[in-house]
């Protein structure tokens, strides 16, 4: 198939803009300025439609991603993560791009790739000691997805994160002390080995002084403890 170039995607998404959509993506949180309104359906189905590149010549949508993601638009973005090979992302991209992120869609979306990098357990670590609110975000977040996605890491393997989840979890802001939650919360779920590690992590972490890290345990206590879960980890 003949590759587009990014300004033909860019022609197309702005063509399919939806300023309503706008206003409604900004009450979940997610800036306005560079946002189209352009939902996630048709974004995947650009996305579907420029897959057999990924077979026929991997580079074309590599870099197609990366003149996407340089126009700074947020839908272009969101579809440079949706295309872009992640053989082919370099740490140097990873490391370029994380500092661009300024909403939680996309830094959420973007660890999906991310971790299906050699480098993924390093960027974890050394983005949840960040000072950077999105770049903290997506240290965590790339926690959650190694988690449940990477099948054959071994269980012990993870238990860092929750050391780190434990280090981090008294800072206030909202993006993060929702992404060392949700980290957490993953890392509990994984197994039964590594419930009950989790589970004594947030048990400490409800009796902090630090209101953020007492709000990060008692949530991640009460899903862990529920009957569901004990129930799926046979526990």
């Amino acid at each position: 198939m003949r590759t587009p170039d990014a300004q033909e995607l860019l022609d197309r998404l702005r063509a399919t803009a939806n300023p309503a959509n706008v206003v409604g993506m900004a009450r979940y949180g997610i800036a306005s300025e560079g946002t189209l309104g352009v939902q996630i359906p048709v974004l995947r189905g650009i996305a579907k439609e420029l897959k057999p590149l990924r077979k026929e010549d991997p580079e074309a949508p590599h870099a197609l991603a990366a003149g996407l993601w340089a126009s700074g638009v947020h839908e272009a973005r969101m579809l440079a993560v949706f295309i872009d090979i992640p053989t082919l992302v370099t740490r140097e991209q990873a490391e370029a791009w994380v500092l661009d992120i300024g909403s939680w869609d996309i830094c959420d979306q973007l660890m999906g790739l991310f971790a299906a990098t050699p480098f993924a357990y390093v960027l974890a670590e050394e983005w949840a000691g960040r000072s950077e609110e999105f770049v903290k975000r997506a240290g965590f977040v790339l926690m959650c997805a190694l988690t449940v996605h990477d099948k054959k890491m071994a269980d012990g393997s993870f238990l860092h994160f929750l050391e780190l989840v434990e280090r981090e979890a008294s800072d206030e802001r909202n993006f993060v002390k929702k992404s060392v939650n949700w980290a957490l919360r993953q890392v509990g779920k994984r197994s039964a080995t590594l419930h009950a590690p989790a589970v004594a992590v947030a048990a400490r972490l409800r009796q902090s002084e630090s209101r953020a890290a007492r709000w990060v345990g008692s949530d991640a206590f009460r899903e862990l403890e529920s009957e569901a879960v004990h129930r799926r980890l046979g526990i």
